[in-house]
């Protein structure tokens, strides 16, 4: 038996609820893990709350990334023992997920732990940290350089925003952080960025070319935010999208494109290839503070539903981690 966090559907609502489940009722798979921990991300939050359709298979365990230790494995690459993490690959959507003590998962899914990282560290990354990693070298594959001016993250008081501004400024680009909680922004110039822009500069209908400001940016909002941002990135420069809190509509012109060569790249870090995910953590072991996991939160298993309603309400900020 273990303890779980079950989402179940109820007509139009979904139910979550902590229960004691037997290791025959996880979903399919080829190693079992002990769940040392796991994270609270915004999809995470959506699905526990029943906001967006998030969920694919009910009844569902949600948590899309985990960290943990093997406890049964028929898969060459992982035996009893071993450190592993997973993000992505549907798990919290269609394949049950990580807020749980115990959780299956196919072995090709998973990464080995860096050398040096435990499991504490890995979840205070997690897939918002792992997704800002991802974000820094689609712009250093596209020849984004500090020397070509400041850079942009918006949602930056979120876990994956504050994981991207840590990772610009280590890596020596002039980072602004755009947020929409300016309590935050002593906390913000602290990561690292040397301005804090308020959302509502930005959270406005664009023209279709505006004058040159950023180099580049990992944007976690979308909309009329990201709408704003293609139109004022300089010539040449490239917009990274993973995230959408601010909406998925995108109205726009293709005037940044055609008149200033502005690049629109997306990432996708649930099923991007094993090797990139091995390089994205190994960087992500080597670029944070030693410290990194200790600037999280920490909530019990029990305390995940509630957790998740204050993430989306906006009284959060950073990494929230899940120890079951």
């Amino acid at each position: 038996m273990f303890k779980a966090l079950l989402l179940e559907e109820s007509g139009k609502d979904t139910l979550a609820s902590l229960q004691r489940l037997n290791e025959s009722q996880l979903t399919a798979g080829d190693v079992l893990v002990k769940v040392d921990y796991s994270t609270l991300n915004y999809k995470d939050a959506m699905a526990i709350t029943g906001k967006g359709k998030i969920v694919r298979q009910w009844p569902m365990v949600p948590g899309i990334d985990y960290a943990g230790t093997v406890l049964a494995s028929d898969h060459p690459d992982h035996r009893i023992g071993d450190e592993v993490i997973l993000t992505g690959w549907g798990v919290g959507e269609k394949h049950w997920g990580g807020l749980a003590e115990k959780a299956c998962a196919k072995g090709d899914w998973l990464v080995p732990m860096p050398a040096g990282m435990t499991a504490k560290r890995a979840m205070a990354i997690g897939t918002a940290g792992f997704t800002a990693m991802l974000g820094l070298m689609a712009l250093e594959r596209a020849g984004i350089t500090p020397d070509q001016g400041p850079v942009l993250v918006t949602g930056a008081s979120g876990g994956l925003g504050s994981v991207a501004v840590r990772l610009l400024a280590k890596a020596g680009f002039e980072v602004h952080a755009e947020t929409s909680r300016l309590q935050h922004k002593e906390w913000l110039l602290s990561l690292g960025a040397s301005q804090v822009i308020d959302r509502t500069e930005l959270d406005k209908e664009p023209a279709a070319l505006e004058s040159q400001q950023w180099a580049g940016a990992i944007d976690a909002v979308g909309g009329r935010t990201l709408a704003r941002i293609l139109s004022q990135t300089k010539m040449n420069g490239v917009v990274v999208s993973c995230g959408l809190a601010g909406g998925v509509a995108l109205n726009t012109t293709v005037m940044p494109f055609i008149l200033r060569g502005v690049q629109l790249q997306g990432i996708d870090s649930v099923y991007v290839s094993k090797e990139k995910r091995i390089e994205a953590w190994q960087r992500l072991q080597d670029s944070l503070p030693l410290d990194f996991e200790e600037q999280a939160e920490v909530y019990p298993l029990e305390h995940a539903a509630e957790a998740a309603r204050d993430l989306l309400a906006g009284k959060l900020k950073g990494r929230v981690l899940i120890q079951p």
